[in-house]
């Protein structure tokens, strides 16, 4: 349900309706109304980035400036923490930063985005937030599919025309296609990158597999070093997974669903301003993308610390050998397992001569590319063609993957 969590009990009205079958990560908009609008919004159907691009920042990527052939439009890229860092914050609490300075300064009166559900701290519960303090209660991950732009009508019912809302992705691509049709006064828009998602309940499965008290799990994160980090409400310190020692191989193969395979926007290209780790190298990594962007970025500045961005490391490798498994999976061939012989010592040299800082980003921008047009073409190769934007194919060519005659939109 969505609620004003400065109240005890969330407000009316409970969320209805349901996600769509198929390709559908309920972002909110088919409980919206009469739900048609996902014709319109999904970018599970025809997804038209340049289009949405210019509308929103005023032009299109451009693949010869900069970074943005990976990342989108970009006016300014940082490596940043907050200082001093928020408590309960997934890495040191930007995001939230961000969002309540625009409702101390009046600049919004609500801002849309997830608290942990009640009954499951790692379930997304899309929530009203109005007062910055409250905001603290919205740090931290939550997995799973929370359709936070159902709280847009209870918003606007209440009142509100100055909002801003937290989204993922797909969530951010849907918002800015019924944009128009929403009447707001200002719109501020602050994006996370894709957390390659899963159901809650697919979740629990993966803390099962980590700890023999998951329950007692307050916190993970897939840090930049190769390693997951956990830490615990018992009591016990925190401990830190290599990547390679992860249990993936026990996981289901419907553990990613199909629509996290098949996401073609990785680095949230239509918020205006997006935070996130991949480039970060430890800390987090902020791409201002539009005077939007801009403005929220001041209005933290004096509690940033800034630091050089790094681009180390070759991904080529990585990003060949995650073609290959790729390959592999998407034509129902089992994943190869490395011996357990060889596993400590990759784990050693993956934070040493992996690719790090911007040149973890490009490989991730390009995996996700790769398992995009591979999985698609298995499950649905007749959607490749309109699906399929020409930004993903680009970073895509790099590795031999180009569009097939069929494939190619018709002029």
């Amino acid at each position: 349900m969505s609620g004003n969590i400065s109240e005890k009990q969330p407000l009316a009205p409970i969320l209805t309706g349901d996600a769509r079958p198929g390709l559908c990560t309920d972002c909110g908009i088919s409980r919206m109304g009469d739900g048609k609008a996902c014709g319109k919004a999904c970018q599970f159907i025809q997804p038209d980035y340049e289009r949405s691009e210019v509308e929103t920042h005023g032009r299109a990527a451009d693949p010869a400036r900069g970074e943005e052939a990976f990342f989108g439009v970009t006016l300014a890229m940082q490596r940043a923490r907050l200082t001093p860092p928020a408590p309960g914050a997934q890495w040191t609490g930007i995001t939230t930063e961000l969002a309540a300075q625009l409702l101390r300064s009046g600049t919004v009166d609500a801002v849309l985005a997830v608290a942990p559900d009640p009954s499951d701290r790692w379930k997304p519960m899309p929530v009203i937030v109005t007062d910055p303090a409250d905001l603290a209660r919205c740090r931290g991950m939550r997995m799973g599919f929370g359709p936070t732009l159902a709280a847009l009508e209870p918003a606007m019912a209440q009142g509100h025309r100055r909002i801003a809302v937290i989204g993922i992705p797909c969530q951010v691509y849907a918002l800015r296609q019924i944009e128009a049709d929403l009447g707001l006064d200002r719109l501020y828009v602050i994006g996370t990158p894709c957390s390659d998602n899963t159901t809650t309940a697919n979740f629990h499965t993966f803390l099962d597999l980590l700890d023999d008290r998951p329950d007692t799990i307050s916190y993970l994160e897939f840090r930049a070093d190769y390693r997951v980090e956990l830490r615990f409400d018992d009591g016990r310190p925190t401990q830190v997974i290599p990547f390679l020692k992860l249990p993936i191989s026990k996981l289901p193969a419907d553990f990613f669903p199909l629509t996290c395979k098949t996401c073609v926007d990785y680095t949230n290209r239509l918020a205006d301003i997006t935070v996130g780790y991949m480039a970060g190298d430890g800390d987090q990594w902020i791409l201002t993308r539009n005077a939007r962007g801009t403005e929220m970025l001041a209005g933290i500045a004096d509690r940033l610390e800034v630091k050089p961005l790094t681009d180390k490391g070759k991904r080529d490798g990585a990003v060949k050998g995650f073609l290959a498994n790729t390959e592999r999976a998407a034509g129902g061939m089992p994943l190869r397992s490395m011996p357990d012989w060889l596993r400590p010592l990759v784990s050693f040299l993956q934070p040493r001569i992996g690719p790090r800082g911007l040149e973890f980003a490009r490989a991730r921008v390009e995996m996700k590319a790769i398992e995009t047009i591979l999985h698609l073409r298995r499950a649905h190769p007749a959607r490749v063609k309109n699906m399929v934007p020409a930004h993903v194919w680009r970073v895509a060519e790099r590795y031999g993957l180009s569009r097939s005659e069929d494939e190619t939109p018709k002029e």
